[in-house]
């Protein structure tokens, strides 16, 4: 609902239908929707029922990511436009499916990397190009937090919910509420745990203020230490990532006290030779170089990220001008991508070396296996 909710604040959409597999979550959501704009939404179990409406123009996808390849090339093979949350896709063969779909149907397509709105982020994208923190040698970016407790007790779903419907393609797991509705992101075989969920938002700022395209190493190391049976993705991860302008160091501890810094916990370290700036969502600090250098801080908030990249969406749209777009899905397939095989690299426990011009894993057979996942059933990987 957040990015319907941000939809209807512009005044430039109506809210035609929604869809869930879930009917309390689908009725819950229509009365929502009813009480923002007035009327009531059209309800669907199936998406594909959705995209059959003949008055549709766009659609935001808002699933868990296993979801997404199916849906989006669905959306575009109506020639829909499309607002599809982050990551791309669950694995590299799906997101790289979803880009050529896009491009053969010409629609309008933003990507949920919200933080491309940042005013904060961008003031570090001017303070390092304009050189004021010197050559950028290193990069680190983290998100330490605590979880909360994870209730893994297999049970029946929800009355409400369709299980079997929810699970899709994917590997249908027996249900238990720390891999259902919105506790899904640190279950491997759906979210494919905190880096990929959380920590691509950092990965995507990082390139787009390096103005940078892929890595073409990984090396992660990790593990699951202190969620034993609790999660299916590591609690403790290190990711280096050789891009080219500067090493990447990916870190994130989802227990224990964090950084020793509170304020660190969540944020990108850009490494200078005259000064550390260190940038999250609504500031930046600059330590400079030397025995006495100072510590400058600036406080630079942005009200409603999420309103703005939406709004940034609908502009596109309205004008039919893609140029418009903050989030392409070929940049976006970048940022997914790299999360992707930071993760391949944990799980092969080997180094993977990526070709940026074949767009392929090289000489690593385990890890090339792991680009794409075999759907469950019926369902066809694109």
């Amino acid at each position: 609902m957040v990015d319907i909710t941000a939809a209807l604040k512009t005044g430039s959409v109506v809210v035609i239908a929604i869809c869930d597999v879930d009917s309390a979550h689908l009725n819950g959501g229509a009365d929502e929707v009813a009480k923002l704009q007035g009327t009531r939404p059209k309800t669907f179990k199936y998406y594909k029922d959705l995209l059959d409406l003949k008055e549709l123009e766009a659609v935001f996808i808002g699933t868990p990511p296993h979801w997404h390849a199916l849906q989006f090339i669905a959306a575009c093979e109506k020639g829909l436009d499309i607002y599809c949350e982050k990551p791309l896709a669950y694995d590299i063969r799906e997101g790289m499916a979803m880009v050529r779909a896009a491009r053969k149907a010409g629609n309008i397509v933003q990507i949920g990397f919200q933080r491309r709105q940042s005013m904060a982020f961008m003031k570090a994208r001017d303070l390092i190009g304009n050189g004021t923190i010197g050559k950028v040698h290193g990069i680190t970016a983290q998100i330490h937090y605590l979880p909360g407790p994870q209730d893994t007790t297999i049970q029946q779903p929800p009355a409400s919910l369709d299980w079997e419907e929810w699970c899709g393609p994917a590997p249908k797991l027996e249900y238990r509420p720390n891999i259902g509705h919105k506790a899904w992101r640190l279950e491997k075989e759906y979210g494919n745990g905190h880096l990929v969920d959380w920590g691509i938002h950092h990965i995507d700022i990082i390139r787009k203020i390096m103005d940078e395209s892929m890595p073409t190493e990984f090396y992660t190391r990790g593990g699951i230490f202190e969620l034993i049976n609790k999660i299916t993705t590591p609690d403790t991860l290190t990711a280096q990532m050789a891009f080219s302008k500067a090493p990447v160091l990916w870190q994130h501890r989802l227990w224990g006290s964090g950084d020793p810094v509170k304020e660190f916990n969540n944020g990108i370290f850009f490494h200078g030779e005259k000064a550390t700036l260190f940038a999250e969502d609504s500031k930046i600090i600059l330590f400079n170089a030397g025995k006495e250098g100072k510590r400058e801080e600036f406080s630079i908030p942005t009200e409603g990220m999420q309103d703005k990249h939406v709004e940034n969406f609908l502009n596109a749209v309205k004008n039919r001008d893609k140029s418009l777009i903050a989030c392409t899905p070929e940049d976006a397939f970048r940022s997914t991508a790299t999360v992707q095989l930071a993760m391949i690299s944990y799980y092969t426990g080997s180094l993977v070396k990526w070709d940026p011009l074949q767009m392929d894993i090289l000489d690593n057979m385990p890890a090339s296996k792991l680009m794409s996942r075999s759907y469950r059933a019926n369902y066809q990987h694109p």
